[in-house]
C-alpha cells in the first residue's frame, strides 16, 4: 500500500522518517511518497486534505481535526523548546511596546496557522500587524529592518545572537509557566478518510522508525545532512535533541493532556474553532 506522506526538511522530521522511508525497520506493507516542505506549506496542504499522513503544527491542526487523527508516534513536545521573539534594537524596549495597546509594531512570523502564532495570540493579544515569512528568513528581515520584531523556529534558536539579535521572550518559558506542561509544538497526523486498521499501522511503523532512530543516531546521517541546508552537524544534532524525544515515540498520558490544554485555551481566547472531533488516535489494534 503506497501512502503519501509530509514531512518538514528539518533535522528532527529526517532523524524520525529516515528508517520509515529508507525501509531500514518493518513496515509491514506500507510504502511512501514523500514531499518535504516547511511546515506552513504543509499545514495548507492539510488544510485541502491532500495528503495520507503529514506533519502539521498544533495550531494547524484546530483546523483540520474533521480531516484528521493525531498519532501517538512522532510528535514534538517538550519543555525548553518553544518559540522566541527576538528583535534588532533594545529588547526590554520592544517587550513594552509589544504589551502596550500599540497595534502597529511589525513582526515577522512563520505562518498563521504554526504553533509560534498561537503562542504569540496567547502572549500578546494586540500583536496583530504581522508578516508571514519563511522562517529561515525572519533573521534577515529584522537585519533588514523590514519587521522590528521576529518569531522564529527551529535552528534560528542557536544562530540569531551570532547576528547580534536579541531575545525578546521565549515563548515555550511563557507557555511553561503559565500552565506547566510541555509546549506542543507539531504532530504527526492520518487522514481520517484511511481505515482504522491502516491509522494504526502508520503509528506503529512510525514509532518503529523513531525507536530505530533513537538506537542508531548516526544511521541517517547522510540524509539528514543533505536536507539541512548548510547546518553543521553538532547544529543538527543539537536541533534533533531538542525536538526529539519520549514524546515523540509516544504522547502518553502528559502530552495528550497538554496537547488538550493548549486546544481549551485556544479556544476559550477564540484563537481556534470549536472542535468536535476526537483529536487522539483511539485504542489498540
Amino acid at each position: 500500500m503506497k501512502l503519501t506522506l509530509g514531512f518538514s526538511p528539518c533535522p528532527n522530521d529526517t532523524f524520525i522518517f529516515d528508517a520509515l522511508i529508507h525501509h531500514k525497520i518493518d513496515t509491514e506493507g506500507l510504502n511512501f511518497e514523500v514531499y518535504y516542505d516547511d511546515v506552513e506549506t504543509l499545514n495548507h496542504k492539510a488544510m485541502r486534505g491532500e495528503l495520507d499522513v503529514t506533519k502539521l503544527s498544533y495550531h494547524a491542526f484546530a483546523y483540520v481535526a474533521n480531516k484528521y487523527v493525531l498519532l501517538d508516534a512522532g510528535s514534538a513536545l517538550g519543555f525548553g523548546v518553544g518559540p522566541l521573539l527576538i528583535c534588532k534594537g533594545d529588547e526590554q524596549k520592544a517587550y513594552a511596546d509589544l504589551q502596550s495597546e500599540n497595534r502597529t509594531i511589525r513582526i515577522g512570523i512563520p505562518g498563521k496557522y504554526t504553533t509560534a502564532n498561537f503562542l504569540l495570540s496567547l502572549a500578546f493579544p494586540n500583536a496583530v500587524n504581522k508578516q508571514e515569512i519563511v522562517f529561515s528568513d525572519i533573521e534577515q528581515a529584522l537585519l533588514d529592518d523590514r519587521i522590528e520584531v521576529g518569531l522564529i523556529i527551529h535552528e534560528n534558536r542557536f544562530t540569531y545572537q551570532d547576528k547580534g539579535l536579541k531575545k525578546i521572550l521565549d515563548l515555550g518559558d511563557y507557555w511553561e509557566k503559565q500552565t506547566g506542561c510541555a509546549i506542543p509544538l507539531g504532530g504527526i497526523v492520518a487522514n481520517r478518510k484511511l481505515p482504522v486498521e491502516v491509522q494504526h499501522k502508520i503509528n506503529r511503523v512510525l514509532r518503529r522508525s523513531v525507536e530505530y532512530a533513537f538506537a542508531n543516531p548516526k544511521s541517517g546521517l547522510d540524509f539528514i545532512r543533505s536536507h539541512a541546508q548548510e547546518m553543521s552537524e553538532e547544529v543538527m544534532y543539537k536541533h534533533i535533541d531538542l525536538y526529539v524525544n519520549q514524546y515523540s515515540l509516544d504522547l502518553g498520558v502528559e502530552g495528550k493532556k497538554a496537547i488538550q490544554l493548549m486546544f481549551d485555551k485556544a479556544k476559550e481566547h477564540e484563537i481556534i474553532p470549536e472542535i468536535k472531533e476526537s483529536l487522539f488516535l483511539d485504542g489498540t489494534l
